[in-house]
């Protein structure tokens, strides 16, 4: 067991800390961090090429192998994304409502930090960035559970963005990527009441359901990426195409790439057979209900049309 309790502890005596750091103070560390990983892309990518030619020894789809690859530009979206963060106006202390009791008493609602933040997630690693932004930005601590296929990546980044906030103010154990990708460590963060003041469960719906379920400590839910396209009667229908066709095949791997559909019945007969044709060409596996299937396309089953595909399939 990789002692959770003990490590976010540390984290607690942390998130103390932090709550009493100053917005300004909190914003220069995070371009702190953002200019650390600029600095460090080629140990970033090393890193990574590690997972990478794992994931390709075992098999992993290429859609998969996207979500998980890093280069240049998608470290420095990360960068990018810690700054405009940074740039957020402070949530702490704000007074978000306000009033007096007849009494004489004054009664406010305040924002403030949760304290240590748990969040569990899969292969992305540019998650590892965002969820560190967001906690800090916040005066939270926070410790990261990546999955196994991401282990080098989510390290690389973490350490590098670890090292530019120490730089700047940082207080130790502010932030925590745990190296034990197993269940039991998942499970030791479900049930580290008192010692996690909130767990984030980010991934698929096993993922999620399994924390939902299963942890004593306080979850916030998030939805899977069962993203839908809609196209109305009235609309461009050359649009239309092109971003159904950009939304399904740039990056199917990703968790707003759409795996669904929705065509209006008064356009579907002249719509449907030019954008069935369309993903076709882009090597798409198509399933439908009764009356898609008048047009080509092979029979969905009930869990189809609940399913992140995360490949090249709608």
């Amino acid at each position: 067991m990789i002692g959770i309790n003990d490590i976010a502890l540390k984290a607690k005596a942390a998130s103390r800390e932090l709550a009493n750091m100053s917005a300004e103070d909190k914003k220069s560390m995070l371009y702190a961090m953002a200019d650390s990983l600029r600095d460090n892309v080629d140990y970033i990518l090393f890193e990574n090429n590690k997972d990478i030619n794992k994931a390709k020894s075992v098999g992993t789809p290429e859609a998969l192998i996207d979500r998980l690859m890093l280069n240049k530009d998608r470290i420095e979206a990360m960068a990018q994304g810690l700054t405009d963060i940074a740039d957020l106006d402070d949530p702490i202390g704000e007074v978000m409502d306000a009033f007096d009791r007849p009494n004489g008493l004054k009664v406010e609602k305040v924002r403030v930090p949760f304290g240590v933040v748990g969040i569990i997630y899969e292969s992305r690693p540019n998650v590892t960035a965002d969820a560190i932004a967001i906690c800090i930005k916040t005066s939270n601590a926070v410790i990261l559970k990546g999955g196994k296929e991401a282990i080098n990546s989510n390290i690389a980044i973490a350490n590098v963005i670890i090292n530019g906030g120490m730089n700047y103010k940082m207080p130790p154990n502010s932030i925590v990527m745990l190296e034990d990708t197993s269940r039991e460590s998942a499970s030791e963060m479900m049930n580290a009441r008192g010692y996690i003041d909130l767990l984030i469960p980010r991934g698929g719906a096993g993922l999620i359901s399994s924390v939902v379920e299963n942890a004593k400590v306080p979850v916030i839910q998030t939805g899977v990426g069962n993203c839908h396209l809609f196209i109305d009667e009235t609309a461009d229908r050359d649009m239309a195409l092109n971003i159904l066709i950009n939304a399904k095949t740039s990056r199917p791997g990703v968790c707003n790439a759409i795996e669904t559909l929705l065509v209006h019945r008064n356009i579907a007969a002249d719509f449907l057979p030019v954008a069935i044709g369309k993903l076709k060409e882009f090597g798409v596996k198509i399933v439908g209900c009764d009356r898609c299937q008048l047009y080509g396309v092979e029979p969905a089953t009930d869990e189809d049309f609940y399913k992140e595909f995360l490949d090249l399939k709608i």
